[in-house]
């Protein structure tokens, strides 16, 4: 697995942390470069904490303690790519922000959640989940709000391609469909936070039938993997205005398109004639421009 920026590794182990230990992680997400200045003492006060509760954090993201804590956010701080606007500071649109710096920061955080999510994606899982994918007699893919519409255009790219894939609005319907499911089929579940009643439930009853289940999630401990067998995360940093809806789309888009891109290659001729033929059926439909 490639080794994710530690940034990003915080801030998808957020929701798993002590409400103490969040602190920190926010005041270390927030500036890795100040962080790692800090002595323990100036952290562990800055966040309204204990020294001992730094050292919990630092466990809790995987390092032995404070001085690899630091190490680690100075290396990051020194590769951090940061926004051509100067005015673009943590991502948020602050009052009476101009629309220059509103595109400024929509593109820059747009930019860096498809850039940090491609780094932390486990090629291994992807492999994993595309030979399921492949093999799969039956495909069926949940998410709701946000989510619902990547997994719509999941089902729709692998649609054309000629996999048998479904997509269900419906939690009722989706219920009901993931009930008949058995060994061999895939069911893949989206959820940016990994905490959607309605995407557990139906992900939690297609794997009691036998099929093979995929969470794709901004945060690896949330409640969704503990019903999936691959688990495949993005790396998304909502903000003001943005919250679940916008750089987590695009990030969970690009992980869908690696995951397509991953089978139409397994079967590249087969996918190559069923693209051209599809495309063909709609060419029609197309309104040239008109004179007038």
């Amino acid at each position: 697995m490639p080794e994710a920026g530690l940034i990003v590794q915080i801030s998808g182990l957020l929701p798993a942390l002590s409400p103490a230990e969040q602190r920190v992680a926010r005041l270390v997400v927030a500036d890795p470069a100040d962080a790692a200045r800090r002595t323990i003492t100036d952290l562990a006060t800055a966040a309204e904490t204990s020294e001992a509760t730094v050292i919990r954090f630092c466990r809790s993201v995987g390092l032995e303690g404070y001085p690899q804590l630091r190490i680690r956010l100075a290396a990051e701080a020194a590769r951090r790519v940061e926004p051509v606007d100067a005015r673009v500071v943590g991502g948020d649109i602050p009052p009476g922000a101009d629309f220059a710096q509103i595109i400024a920061t929509i593109a820059f955080n747009d930019a860096r959640a498809v850039e940090e999510t491609a780094q932390q994606l486990d090629p291994e899982v992807c492999e994993a989940v595309v030979e399921a994918l492949n093999a799969a007699s039956r495909i069926e893919i949940y998410g709701a709000g946000a989510s619902g519409f990547v997994a719509s255009d999941f089902q729709q790219k692998l649609h054309r391609i000629g996999r048998t894939a479904y997509y269900w609005p419906d939690v009722h319907s989706a219920l009901t469909s993931a009930a008949l499911l058995g060994r061999g089929d895939v069911a893949i579940g989206i959820s940016h936070t990994g905490t959607t009643g309605d995407v557990l439930d139906v992900l939690e009853v297609a794997r009691s039938r036998g099929a093979t289940t995929v969470a794709l999630t901004n945060f690896p401990r949330s409640p969704i993997a503990d019903v999936a067998d691959h688990v495949l995360t993005t790396a998304a940093r909502e903000t003001t205005y943005r919250s679940g809806a916008t750089a987590s789309r695009l990030a969970q888009l690009t992980v869908v398109d690696c995951l397509f891109v991953g089978v139409a290659a397994r079967n590249r001729a087969k996918a190559r004639k069923a693209l051209e033929v599809t495309a063909e059926a709609v060419r029609s439909r197309r309104v040239t421009r008109r004179r007038g």
